[in-house]
């Protein structure tokens, strides 16, 4: 198990120094700049633009600068923001805390409904599973950003239920009542992760579980006289585990960048949101530190659910 930890992680360094490679390349080829994009000041002189390429080292190579940036990475420095002015890594983890509250609170309840209505859909058949498989394609022909502006035209326009932007109410509030009043807040964008979320994940859990119950062990189970609810537990669930697992660690980097529509629709300061700013103002330094952050937890999330599976499976190939 050593040796083999060892050569996956080995296998995610040479992975993230590529793809770091090739997205630096891609990204510095891109048309246009964050100095000629409107970043800056219109009337700034030529000389001016060029003294602050020098400062940000953009008058070097640009093998150079990919050196000179994988260096700082190795010291965990992400560079300068050139929107700002403040580093790479203060941006990001002023923003991280909130989209990482939503993507995993959004996360945990997908697969809760997903496991619990794809599996009970699947003992039960006829019109409950008919019924579970038409939400199920609602949910997963529904795009986000129509939603999105459904729920707030009814619940935040007409209704005036929840607030329509943001995660915090105008008024400072403290204590419980602020967790009550950004919980509030988070009502909509994360109950429209939820629905645009869970449909195809149902009906993948209900098509593996109706899988399982073709099985012998499940035949001789119920000639014993076991009920469904022990066949979940000792038989259905450990079934779906590699699977779970499996979309758990490729759902790792989604906890960064899975709400870019969403924050932008409400208003939310969030990782996404940071994204989208940066790639609209060149903003390198700060695309570069969110790409490789989100390379960082793909190739760590199918690491992990790699150990993970052969923990729960020894006889699985390594």
């Amino acid at each position: 198990m050593f040796r083999l930890i060892i050569s996956k992680i080995s296998y995610l360094m040479a992975m993230l120094l590529l793809i770091s490679l090739i997205g630096f390349i891609a990204i510095h080829a891109a048309p246009n700049s964050f100095f000629a994009g409107g970043g800056l000041n219109p009337n700034m002189t030529p000389e001016a633009i060029a003294h602050l390429k020098a400062v940000y080292g953009l008058d070097k190579p640009l093998f150079i600068q990919y050196i000179d940036w994988l260096k700082s990475i190795l010291r965990f420095d992400f560079g300068i923001s050139f929107a700002s002015g403040n580093s790479v890594s203060s941006e990001i983890a002023s923003r991280i805390g909130i989209t990482l509250g939503m993507n995993i609170t959004a996360m945990v309840l997908i697969f809760s409904l997903s496991l619990r209505y794809g599996i009970k859909s699947a003992l039960k058949g006829g019109d409950y599973e008919k019924g579970i498989k038409q939400i199920s394609l609602i949910s997963y022909a529904t795009p986000s950003f129509y939603l999105a502006l459904l729920l707030i035209l009814i619940f935040s326009l007409k209704l005036q239920l929840f607030p329509i932007t943001g995660i915090e109410s105008l008024e400072p509030k403290e204590g419980f009542a602020k967790c009550f009043d950004i919980a509030w807040h988070m009502v909509l964008p994360i109950g429209v992760m939820v629905f645009t979320g869970f449909g195809s994940l149902l009906l993948y859990i209900r098509s593996l579980t109706k899988d399982i119950l073709k099985s012998d062990y499940i035949f001789f189970a119920r000639a014993r006289g076991l009920d469904d609810r022990v066949i979940v537990k000792r038989y259905i669930i450990p079934n779906l585990m590699p699977f779970i697992v499996t979309i758990l660690g490729l759902s790792l980097p989604g906890l960064l960048g899975g709400s870019v529509i969403i924050e932008q629709i409400f208003s939310i300061d969030g990782m996404g949101m940071l994204f989208y700013q940066s790639a609209l103002a060149r903003d390198y330094p700060v695309i570069m530190g969110i790409m490789i952050i989100g390379a960082f937890l793909t190739l760590l999330g199918n690491m992990v659910a790699d150990l993970i599976l052969i923990k729960i499976d020894p006889y699985r190939k390594r």
